[in-house]
C-alpha cells in the first residue's frame, strides 16, 4: 500500500507520515508542482492533499487528478470555509479534513478511505480465497501457512492482487515497488515476478498470475 502526502510544513508533513508508517509505505512532497508529477505516476493508494502550496495549488492537482484517476484524496488543509469545503468536494475530494487536526482521527479517515476503495479488504486484511494479507505486517499466508514471500516480492503480490482483473503494465508495476527514479534496471521485475509464480506454485496459485507478453501482469481468476 502506498500513500503520498503533499504538504508544504515539513515538520507537519513529517508528523503525518510517522503516523501512517505502521498503515503504507508513505512518500513526502512539499510543493504543487513535484505532487502532480508524483500523482500522474497512478501508483498511489491514497493522496493526502494540502490546498495551499507553492507553485500549482491543491485544488488545481485534485482537478487535474480526476482527469486521470479514481484515485481517493484526503483534502488537510488551514482553508476552513464552507465554500472551500464545497469546492474541493466537488472536484473530487473524497474526504476534506482541517488544520488543527487529532491523529486518531486522521488515521481513522485514512483507514475508512483505504476500505471504501478497496473491495477486497476485510478490515486493513486483504483476502484472495484461502489467501490471506496482514497489510500491516507485510505478510501472506494460504490455509494459514505462511508464504516465503518478503520485501518486493510481497510488495508485487498484493498490488497485483489488489488490482485483481486490472492488466497492470511492466512500466507501471516497476514505478510503483521500485520508484519511477529508480536506477534499477527494468527486467528485475521479470526476476522477482517468476520468484514469486516458484511460491505459489506450491499452493497452486501460480494460475491466477497471468503474463502478458510485452504488456505486463494481472491476477485473474478468467481463463486466459
Amino acid at each position: 500500500m502506498k500513500i503520498l502526502v503533499v504538504e508544504d510544513d515539513k515538520n507537519l508533513n513529517n508528523s503525518i507520515c510517522e503516523m501512517l508508517k505502521n498503515l503504507a509505505e508513505v512518500d513526502a512532497v512539499y510543493d504543487g508542482e513535484e505532487a502532480l508529477f508524483q500523482a500522474e505516476q497512478d501508483i498511489y493508494d491514497l493522496i493526502i492533499l494540502d490546498v495551499m502550496l507553492p507553485y500549482v495549488d491543491g485544488f488545481t492537482i485534485l482537478d487535474k487528478i480526476r482527469k486521470f484517476s479514481n484515485c481517493p484524496v484526503l483534502m488537510l488543509t488551514a482553508k476552513d470555509t464552507v465554500n472551500d469545503k464545497v469546492r474541493g468536494l466537488k472536484l473530487g475530494a473524497d474526504d476534506y479534513m482541517t488544520k488543527p487536526f487529532f491523529r486518531d482521527e486522521l488515521l481513522a479517515r485514512t483507514e475508512a478511505l483505504i476500505r471504501r476503495y478497496n473491495n477486497n479488504f476485510q478490515g486493513l486484511q486483504l483476502v484472495f480465497k484461502d489467501m490471506k494479507f496482514d497489510i500491516i505486517h507485510k505478510t501472506v499466508s494460504i490455509n494459514g501457512d505462511k508464504l516465503e514471500v518478503f520485501g518486493k516480492m510481497y510488495d508485487i503480490l498484493e498490488y497485483l492482487v489488489r488490482n485483481k482483473e486490472i492488466i497492470i503494465p511492466k512500466e507501471q508495476l516497476f514505478n510503483r515497488i521500485w520508484g519511477f527514479d529508480s536506477d534499477t534496471i527494468w527486467s528485475v521485475v521479470e526476476v522477482y515476478v517468476s520468484n514469486l509464480r516458484k511460491v505459489l506454485k506450491e499452493y497452486d496459485y501460480n494460475i491466477y498470475l497471468k503474463t502478458l507478453r510485452n504488456v505486463g501482469y494481472m491476477w485473474s481468476e478468467k481463463e486466459k
